[in-house]
């Protein structure tokens, strides 16, 4: 386990699927892009597999984000393509505006470049997700890209990629894929 002044954070199990189901069905997670929401708890059962794998392979996933013992979000840092580190953060809406986000991302940051100094830290997201640009920013991403957000239902939606260092044409071509 990983503690901040206020978290702690776990790798993820398959007994903490119900916890992370409950994150990911909420509507209300998922106001920035409502197709992403997980309708099924096969659908989160197939994720948090994936999020496992990560941490057996990479020794470093998104996290399970507790705080006084009670499930409030899911985050980290997960290799992605053996390209670049895929910084994302996803809060019950009762956690967030609190700095929370901002307190896991810094610790997730620290931690991969630790693991993997190599390569670069990404997060990427939509343009009207405004509060996560601003924990990205916060943490020390610089903005690198904004671009249509492909495969996105909603053809005007732009992607946004901050990372730690300019990138490379393959590495920004990695986070648009």
């Amino acid at each position: 386990m990983t503690r901040t002044e206020r978290l702690e954070l776990e790798a993820p199990l398959p007994e903490d699927l119900e916890e992370l189901h409950r994150l990911y069905s909420d509507p209300r997670t998922w106001t920035h892009l409502p197709s992403g929401r997980f309708a099924d708890l096969d659908v989160t059962r197939g994720a948090l597999e994936r999020w496992i794998d990560d941490w057996r392979e990479q020794g470093l996933g998104a996290w399970v984000v507790r705080e006084g013992g009670e499930v409030v979000g899911h985050g980290g840092c997960a290799v992605r393509q053996n390209t670049f580190w895929n910084l994302g953060y996803r809060f019950a809406p009762e956690a967030q505006g609190r700095g929370l986000a901002t307190e896991l991302a810094r610790t997730a940051l620290c931690t991969a470049r630790d693991t993997r100094p190599e390569l670069p830290v990404v997060a990427y997201l939509l343009e009207h997700n405004r509060a996560s640009a601003v924990v990205a920013e916060k943490v020390g991403l610089t903005l690198r890209h904004r671009g249509p957000d492909a495969g996105n239902p909603d053809p005007s939606a732009m992607r946004l990629v901050f990372s730690d260092r300019a990138l490379s044409e393959e590495e920004l071509g990695a986070t648009m894929r």
